[in-house]
């Protein structure tokens, strides 16, 4: 029974420190670029898009479908990187456990 206890306090530390991942991913902002720049989109820790910033000299006519191209590329980046945070954040807080396949967790 004493290692069902410590099993038991393991548990709880674990769902502890997953909680507070899921905290810190919510207070996340995560930029992604492209165009060297000339676009940005930020993302929220929930993947909600929360800023576009255009750099001016796209804002002529005929730039429309180079822009829809920048957005669509910027975006990527910024969800590529937000993955990649949620997914060490995840790993932190899961410990020793993050090796093993649970079901319903993901690391």
């Amino acid at each position: 029974m004493k290692d069902l206890g410590g099993l038991m306090k393991q548990a709880q530390a674990m769902q502890q420190k997953l909680a507070e991942a899921q905290d810190r991913l919510k207070a996340l902002q995560i930029e992604g670029t492209s165009g060297g720049g000339m676009v940005k989109v930020t993302l929220s820790g929930a993947g909600e898009l929360k800023g576009v910033v255009l750099d001016e000299t796209l804002l002529t006519p005929g730039e429309g479908e180079v822009i829809s191209d920048l957005l669509v590329a910027a975006h990527a980046d910024a969800k590529r990187k937000l993955d990649a945070q949620q997914a060490e954040l995840m790993r932190e807080a899961a410990g020793p456990l993050a090796g093993m396949n649970i079901p319903g967790l993901k690391f």
